[in-house]
């Protein structure tokens, strides 16, 4: 993978709680959005257990286009 990827919860309203993963620069900087949760969940541990699912299955998909690719 060329960019390391942020997991971050939100608690946008009360008890909805919102993941997203964003893409960094080497730095580590955030630039970009590749996914967001769709609808909040109940609890911060059931939307961080949601995101990291999403997460490792964005890092496997980026390590088998490269893989692919090599």
């Amino acid at each position: 993978m060329k960019n390391p990827i942020k997991l971050v919860i939100d608690e946008r309203a009360p008890g909805a709680f919102i993941w997203t993963l964003l893409e960094c620069d080497a730095g580590g900087a955030p630039n970009k959005v590749l996914r967001a949760a769709e609808y909040g969940s109940d609890t911060y541990e059931a939307a961080l257990a949601a995101g990291t699912r999403m997460m490792d299955a964005e890092i496997r998909k980026n390590v088998g286009a490269r893989t692919a690719t090599a």
